[in-house]
């Protein structure tokens, strides 16, 4: 609990955010069950709105988004050659915050005050009349709390990155999951303050009398589209990007050859990330914008697809001619691809104005952002839990159980989303709790709420495969013979990282160094030797982060129940932040 090593707060990353993937992935069942039969009435209107709100909500915030940090926590700074990220307190008080604030939201459960209004709370939904309970205000300040937990975390990786790179690791010679956390985190810096000051215009409108958003009163809930969206846009490829970095580490590593075309695919993250600010109202088609704007929107929606599809021939490329091995993190890294691009496909006939005004609002968007999101974003998640799964335990998931877990992920999501791309060109509407038997939609619902079941399955899988590992067998250093110089070192790794910081040789440094070790006669068999962790200067741990976090946290908490509470949790969070900014550290030595 008062660890600032990154590689545990990477793990309590993973496992929190794992714990919200069952609890979305519940939300998710209760949604699909209800929908399985025509007339159903499982559960009421009210609840059903509870559950797509929470569901979205959570796999966006408290799964996709943490899942990433958890590997950029882990990762990066092995990857770069450094011994910790730059702001190690900083780093902790991020998870701390991002968990309180995650909690918070689920709190609206305990007191049946549940965000009901979907996971962009348009107005006028979000008015009081619409919503008269507390659960939007949960909605708000649990993401501005969990707002704070992203940003911090963001600018403590673009430090990390841009200033604690080994000797010889030049910006083209940076691994590309390195520069997709560079692009993603300074998206992050720069989208989060947006939905920011839209969260803050919401609480203020719900709860002290403004008018933000309520045309009664003179206001615009066209605004709201437009804060939501100018931040949900870049928020796509916060939640994408990672995983394309993952995926541009583990095809070259199980195709036994270098990325394809490395400038690219790097050159083409940067423009993704340049030119998601430029295709927001592709969201707001429907909304009236008029014809200017919906002209200029599908053109740039269109040519955002253009660096994508560079990346997605890159890899392509990077196959081709390869000594490929089928190996569980590389079938869930073409599951990624393949799957994405069922998503970019259905992406661009959303570019289209005329063509999405009769997909708007459809479960052909449902089955659109569940080929994005899951298709893609969490089948690279999967990859890298398996790929990097032996460098964190030592250890390795049996491989016949993880192409098993593969097969039911894929089939089952297939299962389920696919069928709703015909489902929405049939003119089912997305968030209706029930359908009549004449409308013909219930075959394909029975058959989308069937492949929940497998994904189910497919995700029990998951976690009997991990709890099996804990008895299996240590695996060496660098078992998938890997280039990335986080595998030089011992798995799992020291406190330390790296005894030496190292000089790097070049891009793919440690197939560089094994290849030369091949030739001179001595090849690796060993990892960097360990030394006495005492001797190498450390920060040391702390309970302060947490303090700041409950502080943060029940300044969020006060706006729900008595705004004292709030002014109470400023001064624990200024007496955190007092109490690790002045924390001493440990004693500098010679390894400094």
């Amino acid at each position: 609990m008062t660890t600032v090593d990154h590689k545990r707060i990477a793990i309590l990353y993973g496992v929190t955010a794992f714990i919200f993937l069952l609890i979305g992935g519940l939300e998710a069942g209760v949604i699909r069950m209800q929908l399985a039969s025509a007339d159903n009435d499982l559960i009421g209107a009210g609840r059903f709105n509870e559950m797509f709100t929470m569901h979205a909500t959570t796999m966006v915030f408290m799964v996709i988004m943490p899942l990433g940090v958890s590997f950029f926590n882990f990762v990066i700074p092995l990857a770069i050659g450094a011994r910790d990220v730059a702001f190690p307190r900083l780093n902790a008080l991020s998870f701390w915050i991002f968990l309180f604030g995650a909690v918070l939201m689920h709190m609206s459960f305990v007191v049946n005050q549940v965000p009901d209004a979907g996971w962009f709370s348009y107005a006028n939904l979000t008015e009081k009349p619409f919503s008269p309970n507390r659960g939007l205000d949960f909605w708000s300040i649990s993401l501005l709390v969990m707002g704070v937990a992203s940003v911090a975390g963001a600018l403590n990786f673009i430090v990390t990155i841009i200033n604690m790179r080994a000797p010889g690791m030049t910006f083209m010679r940076m691994p590309v999951f390195v520069w997709m956390t560079l692009i993603t985190s300074i998206l992050l810096v720069l989208a989060f303050p947006v939905i920011t000051v839209g969260l803050i215009e919401l609480t203020l409108d719900r709860n002290f009398g403004t008018h933000f958003f309520i045309p009664a009163e003179g206001g615009d809930p066209i605004l709201w589209q437009h804060l939501f969206w100018i931040f949900g846009h870049p928020e796509v490829y916060i939640l994408i990007l990672p995983p394309m970095g993952i995926v541009s580490e583990i095809l070259p590593t199980f195709s036994r050859k270098p990325l394809f075309g490395y400038p690219f695919v790097v050159f083409s993250g940067i423009v993704i990330g340049i030119m998601g600010w430029a295709v927001w109202s592709h969201h707001m088609f429907t909304v009236g914008l008029g014809p200017v704007a919906n002209s200029v929107f599908t053109i740039t929606t269109m040519l955002i697809a253009v660096p994508t599809g560079v990346k997605i021939f890159n890899w392509i490329g990077t196959l081709w001619k390869g000594a490929i091995e089928f190996t569980t993190p590389m079938l869930f890294a073409l599951g990624f691809v393949a799957l994405f691009i069922i998503g970019g496909l259905s992406g661009v006939s959303h570019a289209v104005s005329p063509s999405d005004f009769q997909q708007q609002d459809t479960y052909y968007i449902v089955a659109h952002i569940h080929y994005v999101l899951f298709g893609g974003s969490m089948f690279g998640i999967f990859a890298g839990a398996y790929y990097w799964f032996p460098k964190i335990t030592g250890r390795m998931m049996d491989e016949t159980i993880g192409k098993i877990n593969f097969w039911l992920i894929f089939i089952g999501m297939n299962l389920t989303f696919f069928p709703m791309h015909f489902l929405g060109l049939n003119g089912m509407p997305r968030r209706i709790y029930t359908y009549s038997a004449e409308l013909g939609w219930e075959n394909l619902n029975r058959i989308a709420s069937f492949g929940y079941i497998v994904l189910f399955v497919g995700i029990l899988v998951f976690i009997y495969n991990i709890l099996k590992a804990r008895n299996s067998r240590r695996v060496s250093h660098d078992p998938w013979d890997a280039p990335g110089l986080e595998w030089s070192i011992a798995s799992p790794p020291p406190a330390y990282n790296f005894a030496e910081i190292p000089q790097i040789q070049g891009r793919d440094h440690y197939w560089i160094v094994k290849e030369k070790a091949e030739a001179a006669g001595t090849p690796i068999t060993e990892p960097e030797a360990l030394v006495d962790p005492s001797s190498i200067h450390m920060p040391s741990p702390s309970y302060w982060p947490i303090f700041t976090a409950v502080g943060v946290t029940l300044i969020g908490g006060g706006l729900l129940s008595h705004y004292a509470l709030s002014f109470v949790g400023g001064v624990i969070a200024m007496m955190g932040v007092i109490g690790w900014s002045n924390e001493p550290a440990a004693a500098p030595s010679d390894h400094h």
